[in-house]
């Protein structure tokens, strides 16, 4: 019986030490971020402090393989004397997910909802936050262009990543893609073939360029920079879920600021104005689809 006694001790004392060297390496590896993110930040003007930790851990760790480096320790020095490691670990930070027309029936809500709103305006500004590679812009000027408002439109697309700018000033995207992208276009309301907009060859598509005449692809970061203009819609969808609260806080308050009276704000499908500053400032115009007009 003692002999039974003192392997169950041995046991729990085994279990008691393992819990504490998880612990401290989960407590390194916060220090190794907090300390990687601040470095970024001060050196290179990047802000993800304020980014949800959990999705934020999950990059850096994809990071740390595809550098072999080992450690965030080791990243973190990597990035900092050498800016082309910067530069290719920038987008596996970064949230670039993108499709178009993704969430049809967002498109389908902003054709027949803010569309007839639109058209009373002379000259209509849209502020497209977090454009990623760009098909989101791109869709909402196939929807202008298809409702007759394209030309009195001006499109600002923006991103804090430029090699994201960079291939969204292309037009160039997979042949596949796009063939996925059709069923989209169609449950959007799309009004065409959807293979009017763009020309396709070997395996790649380029989109026509009259689609790129009114929009603007600009550098721009959510995290600390102030408005830049006046606008009719503000679209940022599926962006806000990869920050903390306080910099969703920012967001809103950025976009609030950067709206017109009556103006239109659209957020992603898992996304909410509730609980926020500014949830009272604004009426849906289809709740279900997060779009809603700035009232106060």
């Amino acid at each position: 019986m003692p002999n039974e006694q003192q392997g169950e001790h041995a046991v729990a004392a085994a279990g008691d030490a393992a819990r504490r060297h998880a612990d401290r390496d989960a407590a390194r590896e916060e220090i190794e971020i907090d300390l990687l993110v601040e470095g970024i930040f001060r050196l290179y003007g990047f802000d993800f402090r304020e980014y949800a930790r959990s999705s934020l851990r999950r990059r850096i760790r994809h990071a740390v393989e595809a550098e072999r480096t080992g450690t965030i320790s080791a990243l973190q020095d990597r990035i900092l004397h050498d800016r082309g490691c910067f530069d290719r670990v920038l987008p596996r930070l970064s949230v670039n997910v993108s499709a178009m027309f993704r969430d049809p029936s967002f498109f389908l809500a902003f054709r027949t909802q803010v569309v007839p709103l639109l058209r009373t305006y002379p000259f209509v500004r849209i502020w497209q936050a977090g454009c990623s590679t760009g098909e989101e812009a791109y869709s909402i000027a196939i929807v202008l262009e298809e409702e007759g408002l394209y030309d009195r439109c001006r499109i600002y697309a923006t991103d804090m990543n430029a090699a994201v700018l960079h291939a969204a000033k292309t037009g160039i995207y997979s042949l596949d893609a796009m063939q996925r992208y059709t069923q989209n276009y169609l449950q959007a309301g799309g009004t065409r073939s959807f293979s009017e907009y763009y020309t396709a060859s070997y395996d790649h598509v380029m989109l026509h360029p009259a689609l790129q005449r009114n929009i603007l692809f600009t550098e721009h970061n959510l995290a600390i920079d102030g408005p830049f203009n006046e606008f009719n819609v503000v679209l940022c969808r599926n962006v806000m879920i990869y920050f903390t609260r306080p910099l969703q806080t920012r967001v809103h308050q950025l976009f609030y600021d950067s709206l017109v009276p009556f103006g239109i704000l659209g957020i992603g499908s898992h996304e909410t104005m509730r609980l926020t500053d500014h949830e009272h400032h604004y009426e849906p115009i289809a709740g279900a689809e997060k779009l809603y007009r700035r009232v106060a």
